[in-house]
Parts: structure tokens; sequence; C-alpha cells
């Protein structure tokens, strides 16, 4: 290796390292299984925003998103228009009910077990279907996110893309096995802020120190349309977008209401006061990265020239951001240890999310089925025990999905949101907004949401093609659209819930 890459490697070192150490000392304070998966709702305001927003964005944030509009143009926006969409919303008017309601009913450690409390699921259907769901979608979302680590020590130091996904899961794999929720939400904090510092300085630095008109070298770049097509957001690379291409981009905002990694964090926190700082907070980091992540891509393809990622014998188009800092800190400003803390900031976007999705499957597989269905009177150490069995299981799962270096990042996170988004989200609004809403109706609109979007992606009907494919939909839209549908009929359709239920309810709604 190369003085500047060992120097970018030290930085790496040390990042792990620490990360290490923060599961060591929490796990010194993770006694029970209340503390290893939701922390004793001891969350402050800025550990769970951050905790939160950085667990939500992985490494598609940093990756996935400039990767898109470097080779599409800024028409690719329109995804981070629907998370903002929804980040604000899920902040605003989930979070609060969402943390009371999960308190009322029974003290609900997980979203599976406060479904169960919610409606009062004696033959713990929910909790069953539930658990499947989660363990199936985040399986996939977990890949995800160690494709993504395995792409960047591949980049970066030029290691066999399997031997960097093997390191990834390990690191991530040892502070999550250790520390729980606790450590998983102050590394989520570190890490949160380490990508809004990377997202924010190096599109600035790079921009400054542009050759020429950004125009120019977009048109240069053989940006497809021309610089005015690749900076117009109502263009799909050379054509007009869509009302579909859109709504399904917007679409993607609706994912938020069912994410467990993400409602966790609203259970968690540990006040009313704190739940409030935490939102604005979130909306800040929310509007900030989203929008550096665009310039990114933006400013990527000017700044990088004469090269071009894609083509071949060049880096991806989703390794944009690592290769920018890589010129900007290694040959332009000569950097190489801040480089490297700039791509600690990938590795920190990859991490968060991977070791907030290990937890919310161990907690569905240790809390939700194992000491539900097959040892009820397992004791808080024992179902601790079987949490941290799972979560191994679970990383060498995962390890496997990821193993096929072509992966798309992008595309196993849109069937890993579009899964969890339609199965859940639609009966966490309702749930918390819907007072007539009843145990038929949520069964109805988990199993309905989680099968289209497994029917829509990955069953080709229509001449070898999928129905995601051939009408250009998002399978989340369509999954959201028909569980709502399912739960309002089946509720409907059967008994009213029970007075016990109905004044649980009227007793959160009035809760201030």
């Amino acid at each position: 290796m190369s003085g500047t890459t060992l120097i970018i490697l030290s930085a790496f070192v040390v990042y792990l390292l620490m990360m290490v150490v923060i599961g060591a000392v929490y796990m010194k304070k993770t006694i029970n299984s209340e503390d290893y998966f939701l922390g004793g709702r001891g969350l402050n305001g800025w550990v769970a925003a951050l905790s939160a927003q950085a667990s939500d964005m992985s490494g598609w944030l940093l990756m996935g998103l400039p990767g898109a509009i470097y080779a599409m143009g800024t028409g690719q926006i329109w995804i981070a228009v629907g998370l903002f969409l929804g980040t604000v919303f899920n902040w605003v008017c989930i979070s609060g009910r969402l943390r009371r309601y999960t308190i009322e009913a029974n003290n609900s450690l997980t979203i599976p077990a406060y479904f169960e409390n919610r409606f009062r699921d004696k033959k713990r259907i929910l909790l069953l279907v539930s658990s499947i769901v989660i363990v199936i979608f985040f399986l996939v979302y977990t890949a995800s996110a160690l494709a993504a680590g395995g792409k960047l020590f591949n980049t970066v130091f030029g290691i066999d893309y399997h031997v960097a996904l093997a390191i990834g899961a390990g690191v991530i794999l040892c502070y999550t096995f250790m520390g729980g929720f606790m450590a998983v939400c102050v590394t989520d904090f570190i890490q949160g802020t380490l990508m809004l510092i990377g997202l924010l300085v190096v599109p600035i630095v790079a921009y400054i120190m542009l050759p020429g008109n950004l125009n120019d070298l977009l048109t240069q770049s053989g940006a497809v349309g021309g610089a005015a097509s690749f900076l117009n957001p109502l263009q799909n690379g050379d054509r007009p977008y869509t009302f579909i291409e859109i709504f399904s981009q917007l679409a993607w905002g609706l994912g938020y209401c069912g994410m467990p990694h993400i409602l966790t964090r609203f259970m968690a926190v540990k006040s009313t006061k704190e739940l409030k700082k935490s939102r604005v907070i979130a909306i800040v980091w929310d509007i900030l990265s989203l929008g550096a992540a665009c310039c990114i891509g933006v400013i990527g393809r000017a700044y990088l020239l004469p090269v071009l990622l894609g083509e071949e014998g060049a880096a991806s188009t989703e390794s944009v951001f690592i290769e920018m800092i890589n010129k900007l800190f290694t040959s332009d400003l000569a950097l190489p240890f801040i480089g490297g803390l700039f791509l600690c900031g990938i590795l920190a976007a990859i991490m968060s999310t991977a070791d907030s999705q290990l937890l919310v499957t161990a907690s569905a597989v240790s809390e939700d089925l194992y000491h539900k269905f097959v040892n009820k009177d397992a004791d808080s150490k024992k179902i601790l025990r079987i949490g941290r069995i799972t979560v191994i299981a679970v990383a060498i799962l995962a390890f496997t999905i990821a193993w096929d270096p072509n992966s798309s990042i992008m595309g196993l996170v849109s069937n890993a949101w579009a899964g969890l988004g339609s199965a859940f989200g639609p009966i966490v609004l309702l749930s918390l907004f819907w007072r007539r809403t009843n145990l038929a109706g949520a069964i109805a609109g988990i199993v309905s949401g989680g099968l289209t979007v497994i029917i829509w992606d990955y069953i080709p009907f229509i001449g070898g093609q999928t129905l995601g494919t051939v009408t250009g939909l998002y399978s989340l839209a369509v999954g959201f659209l028909l569980s709502v549908i399912m739960i309002v009929v089946f509720s409907l359709a059967t008994a009213a819930p029970s007075k016990e239920i109905t004044d649980e309810f009227d007793r959160v709604a009035a809760m201030k």
C-alpha cells in the first residue's frame, strides 16, 4: 500500500475501534432485554434524532442517491423530496402518539408487540405475521448495507469485495452483539454527525475547485440530453418525466410510517420534551443531508472529469462520493487523513443502518417469536442471550445475500423499503388515528401489503416481466394503498373493537 492509502486506512482503524469500544462500554450497562432492545426508554433528544435519521438513510444517501443523479440528472431528486415529506410527517404526526401508545399498551418493546397489545390479539397471529415480515425484508435491507460496505472498501483500498464484505459485517456485528440498542444509538449519533459534515464539506470544496463553468463541464461530460436536461428536475435523462415516474419516486415517503428501526427511536425517547427537540433536529438534518447528497451527484459529474463513472474500466456511478473524496483529499488538497475521515462518513451511513436492522430483527425473533411461542417462561437474561445469537445468524444470512458484487444498493433498498412500508405503514397509521381499526383489519393489512410487494416486484406475470417493470409504478404505492383498503374493509365487515380497546385509544388520544 502507498503512504496515502495507509493514512486513510489509519483513519478507518481509529473510527472502527471507537465503535467497538462503545459497544463494550454499553455491554456492561445492558442487563435485561428491555435495555438491549429499547435502551430503557432513556434516549435524549439529540441521540434520538440523529440515530433515527442515520439509521434511516444508510449507504443509499451517500452512494445510491448521488449515483442516480450522477447518471441520470436532477430528475432523480423526487425520491429525496418524497423522503423529506415522509420524515416530516413521521416526526410531526406519528412519533408522539406512538411513544404514548406503546407505553399505554402494556409497555410494548417492539412494533409486533405493540400490534398484539393494541388489538388484544390473544392468539398472537399479528405477532407471528409481523415478525416474519420483519425477518424477510430486513434480511434484504441488511444485505444492502453490507453490500455498500463491501463496495466502499473495494473502491478505496482495492481489497477483494468478499473480504471487504466480511470486514464490514464483522465490525457491525461486534458492537451490536455487545451493546444492543444504546450502543447502536450512540454510535448512530456519531455516525449521523460524521455523515452530515462529509455531505456538506465535500460538494462545497469540489465546487470551489471546479476548473471551469459548471454548465460547460456538464456538457463536456456527455450528460444525457445536455446540461439543461441534466439540471431539469422534470427530465428523466433525455425525455420528460411521466406522472407515474414522479409519483413512484414521491411514494418512497410512504415507507416511513412502517420502518421498525425508525419507529423504535420514537418509542425509546425519555420524555415528550426531548421528543419535541428531536423533531426539529431530525428535520433540519434531513434538509441539509438530502440537499447535499443531490449536489454531490451534480457537482461530481463535472469535478471528476475526464473520468466518467460507470464506463468500462471506471468505478460504478454509486461510487461518485468516494471518488470525489479520493481526488479532493489525496491529490488536489493532499490531506489523506481528512479524506479518510470523510470516507468513514460513508462507512458510518452503512453501519448506522445495518446495526439498527440487525437489532430489530433480533428483537422480532427473540422477544416476539422465541419468548411468546417457544419458551413463554424465559427470563429477560435468556431472551437477551437468544437476541445476541439471532444477531449473529441474521448477519450471516445477510452476508450471503450480499455476496454478489454486482448487486445494486438502490435495488436492494428499494425492495426492502417497499415491503416494510406496505406491510406496516398503513396499520401503524390507522392503529394510532382510527378508533374503529380492529384485529381482523390489522391482519389483513399486514398480509396484503407484504404480499403485494412480493408479487409486484418478484413474480414475472407479463411476458417474463414483473408488474413493476411493465407499469413503472413503485410497489410501495400499490402495496400501501391496497393495505389501507383491506384494513378499512375488514375492520368494518367484522365486529367493532371492545370497550377496553376503545377506552385505551381515547386515553392516548387525550394525552398531551
